[in-house]
């Protein structure tokens, strides 16, 4: 008999429908039940395409003796992380200062007032490598709430205001520092150095994680100073991540991370937040060097994005499963979709062309994964292109008869923005207006489905049906990013506006007046043990520095200094933070690159059908200056609606373009190699053809 969550409209959520355990979704009538009976609350956070959230459902959610004990001793309550990281932020901040780690799925014990008083992430079913069952925490939990209540409550207590301490130090930091100048950019740059793995790319050791607004930074910063240190760097991280394992050679996208420094075993789930990150990292890498690698990857990431993760409404879901059905078992194992043996190939492609892609793809006896099976690399480009092409083509081809990965199909904000802004930009640059209209119609659903009369985000939807929960910041900082960069590729007015209204609920719900701090949930939100906070990056930008980015470029369209001292402000922390966490505030470093160089500002005026307009448009996309603004208007363009194009008239009937910094512009030129040189761009990337 299906529990409380057969109603869901998280898939993550309605896994567990089935389950014994009778789940209680997050709400009131959690707690009150709780507090009804006397019984602590069971928190478990996953989700979809958590591998070990599905494990540990197998092993223990499943099992009726565990069901029946966690029932009559406990409220349990189940969250789907991507749903609610408001939830998540605040649990897992908790988990990680009592254990020093964190992870999924997360297990915490809170009492019917919210509060957490004991941590874990996955328990085995049998103790295992000194970790106790799942059976034993329950019944060590229910002693201590039964026999030492008073205790509990006291380490309970204890947490909570220790957690709030923690909360208050963002706002300090961020009030008295001011974004990090050239020093301080400098400085971060010599940390990362420091970190950055010279001879696998990326930075860090294993498990490594592809750090895509790490790369980005990188590449305003060499845009900006010249630096060959941060190019080298963006451009050998690049690489290695398109030719390992963390890539998908046949199908395009990327895993989540790399289980090795090598960049070859990857945890094999696909994220939509990573894939729309490195889609703009690569776009961007190409734009910077005119690197074939870059391009091929850009285009290939965008493909899957379309083929694979498109919903029937337009949007983007937000993950596909890191498992799936092994045929020659039928149970479910991790990776069963992407690993190959050299008898498979040949299975496929006969013996000649089985031996060649073994050895273009590193598929050997031994095998790089499970049970002799290797996950598919391209170390180095192959000399026949050809004969690539046909055996990459022929194994895609035989790959999708095996039993697919399941898809979270849930719609999330905050990675349809940058999903928006990742396609936009690369439909533009790289010819394929397939993906403006692809960015186009997700951010219609946006629109349509998330966006309330009252000009609030919803966080997630499915199948176009509106899920239950609000938006948080990061919501709104990337879904204005998308429509901002929807802006520079069609010139429509309204999605300037559009993200304007966005930006305007930030600074009216999410920030803090006395500091210039920002919070991840609204004022008016759901009332935590504490109300989130964390300017850091983690898969994705913080809420925080993606609002400043936003702040940043929609002040540079519309000159309002309003929205720029926002974003000053809370760049604040970056200055803060950068000397010492320099791989964990990216964006941050990012944006702080952009304020550094102005941003500049490019008006392109002209008419719609004219080649001349097209040829400086593009130019002006293609330009590196740090998060320069784009602006496109037909000539008389009025004030109004994008202060940036008032008062440019043509210059000899031509169309013609501005660069201007603070609204105060250079002269203004028709030609697009004096406006290339501006921006620090030529025709074409790197001096490539595109």
């Amino acid at each position: 008999m299906p529990n409380r969550l057969a109603d869901a409209t998280s898939p993550y959520l309605l896994q567990h429908a089935g389950n014994p355990v009778d789940w209680w979704p997050w709400g009131p009538e959690a707690f009150e039940e709780a507090r009804r009976r006397g019984v602590p609350v069971l928190l478990s956070v996953g989700y979809a395409a958590c591998h070990w959230c599905h494990v540990m459902a197998h092993e223990s959610f499943e099992d009726e003796g565990v069901a029946a004990y966690a029932n009559e001793r406990f409220v349990a309550v189940k969250v789907d992380r991507e749903e609610r990281p408001d939830v998540d932020a605040v649990y897992m901040e908790a988990v990680q200062a009592a254990t020093g780690q964190g992870g999924w799925p997360m297990t915490v014990f809170l009492t019917p007032d919210k509060e957490p008083f004991y941590f874990g992430t996955y328990f085995p079913p049998e103790p295992r490598h000194g970790m106790p069952s799942f059976r034993q925490v329950l019944e060590g939990v229910h002693a201590a709430w039964r026999d030492r209540r008073d205790e509990v409550g006291e380490v309970a207590a204890r947490i909570r205001a220790d957690l709030s301490e923690r909360a208050s130090v963002y706002a300090v930091g961020s009030g008295v520092h001011q974004p990090p100048g050239e020093t301080g950019l400098h400085e971060a740059l010599v940390a990362l150095s420091r970190d950055f793995d010279e001879r696998r790319g990326g930075f860090g050791g294993a498990p490594k994680f592809p750090p895509a607004m790490v790369v980005e930074y990188l590449l305003r910063h060499h845009a900006r100073t010249g630096s060959e240190a941060a190019l080298e760097m963006a451009v050998r991280t690049g690489e290695a991540m398109a030719r390992g394992g963390i890539h998908d050679q046949l199908g395009g996208g990327f895993a989540r991370y790399a289980v090795d420094a090598d960049w070859v075993v990857p945890h094999f789930e696909k994220m939509l937040y990573d894939n729309a990150l490195l889609l703009r990292a690569y776009l961007h890498l190409w734009r910077a060097t005119g690197s074939p690698l870059a391009r091929r990857t850009a285009l290939t990431t965008a493909d899957f994005l379309l083929r694979e993760l498109r919903t029937p409404e337009g949007a983007f879901a937000s993950a596909l499963d890191a498992d799936s059905t092994d045929p020659a078992t039928g149970s479910s194992v991790e990776g069963a979709y992407y690993v190959w043996t050299p008898a498979q190939l040949a299975e496929v492609l006969g013996d000649a062309d089985g031996e060649y892609a073994a050895e273009l793809f590193e598929v050997t006896g031994a095998g790089t994964f499970e049970h002799g099976a290797s996950v598919l690399q391209l170390l180095a480009d192959p000399a026949d292109d050809a004969a690539h092409e046909r055996v990459r083509s022929r194994l895609f081809e035989a790959r999708a008869a095996r039993p697919a990965p399941a898809r979270d199909d849930k719609v999330v904000a905050a990675w349809n923005g940058l999903a928006v802004a990742a396609l936009a930009e690369t439909g533009a640059l790289l010819d394929r207006p397939d993906l403006v209209e692809a960015a186009e119609r997700a951010a219609d659903l946006l629109l349509a489905v998330h966006l309330t009369p009252d000009g609030r985000l919803l966080r997630t939807s499915r199948d176009g049906r509106p899920g239950p929960n609000a938006g948080v910041l990061e919501d709104y900082a990337d879904t204005a990013e998308g429509f901002l960069a929807l802006f520079a590729v069609t010139g429509e007015a309204e999605w300037l506006q559009l993200a304007g209204g966005l930006l305007d609920t930030v600074l009216k719900h999410f920030a803090d007046g006395t500091t210039g701090a920002l919070f991840d949930t609204a004022d008016d939100a759901e009332e935590l043990i504490r109300r989130p906070q964390d300017p850091t990056d983690n898969a994705t930008p913080s809420g925080w520095t993606a609002a400043a980015n936003a702040l940043l470029t929609y002040a540079a369209y519309t000159g309002s200094a309003r929205h720029r001292t926002a974003a000053e402000r809370a760049l604040g922390i970056v200055g803060a933070l950068a000397p010492r966490a320099p791989r964990f505030i990216g964006w941050g470093l990012a944006a702080a690159e952009a304020l550094a160089d102005g941003p500049r500002e490019v008006a392109v005026i002209g008419s719609a059908g004219d080649p001349a307009t097209a040829a400086l448009h593009r130019v002006a996309l293609l330009g590196t200056a740090p998060g320069a603004v784009v602006a496109l208007g037909e000539p008389g363009a009025g004030s109004d609606e994008v202060p940036l194009l008032a008062d440019r008239p043509l210059v000899g009937g031509a169309p013609t373009a501005y660069v201007c910094r603070h609204f105060v512009c250079d002269a203004p030129t028709t030609d697009p190699a004096v406006l290339a040189e501006r921006l620090g761009a030529t025709a074409e990337a790197g001096g490539a053809p595109s």
